[in-house]
């Protein structure tokens, strides 16, 4: 179900190697800043979520190199940017169908379990963003167990 998932995320709009990377136009950057926000929500950035992160913007929007360091240096200054989550979720709504977005939530998911814990901080604003994209609550509390049970075994 996710490989499809990825596989609709890799051909949205703005997935061009030639589009300006803009949060107010680019899902790509949206999705990187709240990957961002998630990662230092517990105020600590491990380097296991850091390479999660990488490696989670490299396989779900076929970037890597050069590419993919532009694309986190733009993720990550429009999180340092922003005044809330809604200028980000309002892409990702706009742009994905309610399947793409409750797998934007499990890349959530595993951002947060990357270190091997969850803080309250981390579950709270993967909540929040869950609500703001219409993803229903039964969804994100199991694809948090998913996940959960997927980095347990790691």
């Amino acid at each position: 179900m996710f490989d499809s998932i990825l596989s609709f995320l890799k051909d949205l709009p703005g997935n061009s190697r030639q589009t300006a990377l803009k949060p107010e136009d680019d899902p790509r950057v949206a999705a990187a800043a709240l990957l961002f926000h998630v990662l230092d929500a517990d105020g600590i950035r491990e380097a296991s979520e850091v390479e999660k992160l990488k490696e989670t913007l490299s396989s779900t929007y076929n970037v890597t190199g050069a590419e993919l360091e532009k694309l986190l240096r733009a993720g990550e200054k429009a999180e340092q940017e922003a005044i809330d989550l809604y200028a980000f979720t309002s892409v990702l709504k706009r742009h994905l169908d309610a399947d793409a977005r409750k797998a934007f939530i499990g890349l959530m998911w595993g951002i947060v379990f990357a270190d091997g814990e969850m803080h309250e901080l981390e579950d709270n604003l993967v909540w929040r963003v869950a609500e703001l994209i219409g993803v229903d609550n039964r969804d994100r509390v199991i694809l948090r167990q998913e996940m959960q049970e997927k980095y347990a075994k790691s």
